[in-house]
């Protein structure tokens, strides 16, 4: 098999239903969502198979809801149908009010890091605002563009901030606070507590 055609060498990309220039936005949307698969496939090489086997099943979950948002963001037939639907955005929601037990309590902003896996997905975190930021852009020029993938990008760094949280936390490394953070987070009541 040929992976190579040749009809992009003039800066023009195929996406569903039409030809557009490789800088477009549309283009930089879901390639950054491609960047961001490549990072949590990155995450998923570098987390103990059985410590964290809980996360990688929802890691690659997500790596197929990305693929999902990266089609339904290069599609722009007349009808739609969109892969990504909001049952994944509420599935990530209930997974980070379960990271936010788990992890020790905040107040302050963190430096990205702690451990190599959690670093990886402090990296897909940021990648995923990156690309949120340019699905806002195209949102406001397309507006048929999937609302469904703006908010499962708003959410998925969410959870992976927490996430980082909870992989450096299972691994007995504690996140670095910035020094010159005030106190940020709200006092949230945790379960059980009154």
């Amino acid at each position: 098999m040929r992976i190579y055609t040749r009809t992009g060498d003039k800066g023009k990309t195929s996406i569903i239903g039409g030809r557009v220039d490789k800088d477009d936005t549309r283009v930089e949307a879901y390639g950054t969502v491609d960047e961001v698969n490549c990072f949590v496939g990155q995450a998923i090489q570098e987390l103990d198979q059985e410590l964290f086997k809980d996360v990688l099943i929802d890691l690659e979950r997500i790596q197929h809801e990305l693929f999902d948002c990266g089609g339904d963001l290069a599609n722009v037939m007349e009808k739609r149908e969109l892969k990504l639907q909001k049952e994944s955005i509420d599935y990530l929601e209930k997974k980070i009010d379960e990271y936010i037990e788990e992890a020790p309590e905040l107040e302050r902003f963190i430096l990205p890091g702690g451990t190599k896996p959690a670093a990886s997905i402090h990296i897909a975190r940021t990648v995923t605002r990156r690309a949120e930021r340019l699905v806002v852009k195209l949102v406001k020029t397309d507006s048929k563009t999937s609302y469904v993938a703006l908010m499962y990008l708003n959410r998925l760094s969410d959870y992976f901030f927490a996430l980082a949280r909870v992989i450096n936390c299972r691994l007995n490394v504690k996140d670095v606070e910035y020094v010159r953070s005030a106190k940020v987070f709200r006092d949230v009541k945790r379960k059980g507590e009154e």
